[in-house]
């Protein structure tokens, strides 16, 4: 693919918004990233209820926080993903269904997230959630179900529920070695993300394949 033809693709855009967004944020002293991301995160407590008075609204966070990163490392690992798997899924989607992929995963990572602790008052923050989405989608659409009942529909069911097993056994194994290293890992929303992929794909794959390149 030329660069003229990435930079007519949703997949490059949600990455630049992001890069553009750990730039700016770059310029901070620790104290005011600090506070951005308390104002603009993802904090189950205040998906609960709990006012923050000058914040984010609640309801918008799981958006805003999709585009914030703590480092450069936090936002490399996330945009390698998803500019990778990001392009395989928008051959098949196109760019309005892989954007609205993009939103509606990191809308279920913060359900799921909130969920699992809803009196949490760490903030989220990172599109691993969204991009978590894409992957799901991206092993639907190019993983080939084994044949095991004889049943393409039970096939298809059996697949899914073992790359949702995987991407579980996956999440829980970085969750512990980032503990051991100091890092939080958002585990629960990284698995809301994967099973809204999987949800979505049935309404996305209707689309027929789009040359991109």
């Amino acid at each position: 693919m030329t660069f003229a033809a990435l930079r007519r693709t949703a997949s490059f855009w949600l990455a630049i918004v992001s890069v553009a967004m750990l730039v700016l944020t770059s310029f901070m002293d620790g104290e005011s990233r600090g506070n951005l991301f308390v104002a603009a995160g993802v904090i189950p407590v205040r998906l609960s209820g709990f006012d923050l008075p000058g914040a984010v609204p609640a309801w918008l966070t799981p958006l805003t926080s999709a585009f914030l990163h703590a480092d450069w490392l936090h936002l490399l690992t996330n945009m390698l993903l998803l500019v990778w798997c990001g392009l395989q899924v928008e051959r098949i989607i196109g760019p309005l269904r892989l954007t609205a992929l993009y939103l509606l995963g990191a809308l279920g990572a913060a359900i799921v997230q909130w969920q699992w602790d809803t009196l949490s008052t760490a903030p989220m923050i990172g599109a691993s959630g969204a991009v978590s989405a894409i992957i799901g989608v991206f092993s639907l659409a190019y993983g080939r179900p084994k044949r095991v009942t004889g049943q393409p529909a039970a096939d298809r069911a059996i697949h899914a529920a073992w790359l949702l097993a995987a991407w579980v056994v996956i999440q829980w194994m970085v969750g512990v070695l980032g503990e051991g290293a100091g890092y939080a890992i958002a585990t629960p929303a990284h698995v809301g993300g994967f099973v809204t992929g999987l949800a979505l794909w049935p309404l996305l794959k209707s689309r027929p394949k789009k040359d991109l390149a």
